[in-house]
């Protein structure tokens, strides 16, 4: 017996919208994947990223890892990637991150699955959308969780302007904890951690709180690497990918991933914080404004806080406010003017990196 055409649509997904998620329903993402040593090496090659402990097999085990761990971004985008067709695929826009914590390193070889609570909802007064609230959790193939964040976007209503059953908003923390900033990252070695070879004599006691670095350096973004990119993480969002119908969008053209804008600030942030070899945590975020191919972004960084990690004197944390502009450079470090951005921040980002004492 052969399908008819109305029972062969249900076999493909147009996404969830805001009326088919309920708070507390936990929520599976397929598929698994196995991280290879090509998905470190591609990710390297889109973001130029030259971190030594990822960079180098020999530098990560003379300071203490196995092996040289996978990138935290890259794990962050490879679990995100997998919560898209089932939260976001119908978004407007994804609005923000907290409480992000990097829990466990990764390996090549080591294989990813994920889940998603939503953990809280909110209708916006407009009546054609609602803000999901969603913490994902990322795992090994042992179940030991690697990665936890919570993140909230704006997905569209099937149904504008339909009445929600529930609301409710959660409560996350302003910032991780310094004293929950050490797991992911294996008791170090520092008088091996050669400086020369990580291309920074920068550590931990040189920064102060205040300080602002100016990264000096651009990449302008190209259309095939932002897709490339996006693909090595299973994103399916049409945004960035289907032209035809980003013409009837309000941009009327593809959107930039936002985990594309972080990568390439992180990559840039090399120069002025090249032995910040670990995220432990992301406080918060925000996309300010769309990025498109063609645009060039830059980067500058604040230092929010100087931690120690207790029971470590191995290695120190640094909280760190990462801004990205498009097409314009930041040495006069451009953030906010009166209570609006500037129209070139693209991105405002908090986390904590760990560095050599």
């Amino acid at each position: 017996m052969h399908a008819t055409a109305s029972q062969a649509a249900t076999k493909t997904s147009t996404g969830r919208f805001f009326e088919d998620f309920r708070i507390g329903e936990v929520i599976a993402h397929a598929p698994p994947r196995t991280i290879r040593a090509g998905d470190a090496s591609l990710y390297a090659a889109i973001y130029g990223s030259r971190f030594a402990v990822q960079s180098s097999d020999t530098f990560a085990q003379a300071v203490g890892y196995p092996a040289a761990p996978i990138d935290d971004l890259l794990v962050f985008h490879v679990v995100f990637g997998k919560s898209v067709p089932d939260i976001s695929l119908n978004a407007v826009a994804n609005l923000g991150y907290a409480d992000g914590r990097f829990l466990k390193p990764v390996f090549v070889g080591d294989t990813l699955s994920a889940t998603s609570e939503v953990i809280g909802l909110k209708p916006v007064s407009a009546g054609d959308a609602g803000i999901v609230y969603v913490r994902s959790i990322g795992r090994n193939q042992h179940g030991e969780i690697v990665l936890s964040y919570a993140r909230w976007v704006l997905v569209r209503k099937r149904h504008p302007g339909t009445p929600s059953d529930e609301a409710q908003t959660p409560e996350l923390p302003v910032a991780v904890l310094p004293e929950q900033l050490g797991e992911g990252c294996p008791p170090l070695a520092p008088a091996a951690y050669d400086d020369a070879l990580a291309g920074s004599p920068f550590r931990w006691h040189d920064y102060a709180v205040g300080e602002r670095i100016d990264h000096v350096d651009g990449m302008t973004v190209e259309e095939a690497e932002h897709q490339i990119a996006t693909r090595l993480y299973q994103n399916t969002a049409r945004v960035h990918f289907d032209a035809h119908a980003a013409q009837g969008s309000r941009f009327g053209k593809r959107l930039i991933y936002g985990g594309h804008v972080i990568s390439l600030a992180r990559g840039l942030s090399f120069n002025g914080l090249g032995n910040a070899f670990h995220i432990a945590a992301i406080n918060g975020g925000r996309h300010v404004a769309p990025l498109f191919a063609g645009d060039t972004v830059y980067a500058w960084s604040e230092v929010l806080a100087c931690a120690e990690l207790p029971g470590r004197s191995d290695a120190g944390a640094l909280r760190l406010r990462l801004v990205a502009t498009k097409n314009r450079p930041c040495a006069d470090f451009p953030l906010k003017a009166g209570e609006n951005y500037d129209p070139s921040v693209i991105l405002d980002l908090d986390y904590w990196a760990l560095l050599p004492r």
